[in-house]
């Protein structure tokens, strides 16, 4: 059973190669997903084992000059059609978005 970890911190010009590498030091790399510009992305590894030695030995490190954030993904939740995420700029009082 794989295990996904959120890695958070991430330098915006490390890639998934590069991430990929620092992970395979603790286990086999199911897969890799760094969301562009967003500077955090997710590490899927094979084992619960593996995923727990690298959560352990990577959060709070240096990579690519920062320091690492490394926990276990959060499950994604599913939404309704149209419902909004809390915050941002929906719902609630609209003074001053889009008068003319």
């Amino acid at each position: 059973m794989s295990i996904k970890l959120y890695v958070g911190n991430l330098n915006y010009k490390t890639t998934e190669d590069t991430l990929k590498e620092l992970f395979a030091q603790y286990g086999e790399v199911a897969s890799v997903n760094i969301l562009q510009g967003r500077g955090f992305g997710f590490v899927e590894m094979a084992t619960p084992e593996s995923a727990q030695d690298a959560k352990t030995k990577l959060n709070g490190t240096e990579f690519d000059g920062r320091k690492l954030i490394v926990n276990e993904a959060r499950p994604r939740t599913e939404r309704k059609p149209g419902e909004r995420r809390p915050g941002g700029f929906g719902g609630g009082d609209r003074r001053g978005f889009g008068r003319f």
